[in-house]
């Protein structure tokens, strides 16, 4: 499956419904059904700067494949995290960094955050990127 098919499946699970608080009630279940990040990755170095909320993001390469995992400690957040996350991991750096994540704006979830949680979202992407690249410049 490719970026573009995942990001088509969440625009697909978003149709599903028309009212915000369903969206946003889907969200924080997507957060919830996350995978516990350990301790030990919450760590400043982990912490995206940038979010108001305080969100961990964990990246591990496998066979040229990048992996996020993450956390955060606010609910809407951690969902958001959970969506990127299920979008862009398990792929290689190089699909990471030409992705255009359309995703974000089609299922209308910039237009719903408030300007703090927007700016954390952008932050949650140059993050990923910026993995994706240190990743990439390692050569994998």
């Amino acid at each position: 499956m490719t970026i573009n098919e995942k990001q088509d499946e969440v625009i697909a699970m978003f149709e599903d419904f028309t009212d915000w608080m369903d969206k946003y009630q889907m969200l924080i279940d997507l957060g919830n059904d996350l995978d516990v990040l350990d301790d030990r990755y919450k760590t400043e170095q982990n912490l995206i700067d940038g979010c108001q909320s305080r969100v961990w993001l964990q990246c591990d390469e496998r066979e040229g494949r990048l992996y996020f995992t993450a956390d955060s400690d606010a609910l809407i957040v951690k969902g958001i995290i959970a969506l990127l996350i299920r979008v862009i991991s398990g792929f290689r750096p190089q699909e990471i960094l030409d992705a255009d994540l359309y995703f974000i704006e089609r299922i209308g979830l910039r237009e719903h955050l408030s300007p703090t949680r927007s700016n954390g979202l952008l932050a949650m992407v140059r993050q990923v990127k910026a993995y994706a690249l240190a990743y990439k410049a390692k050569g994998m």
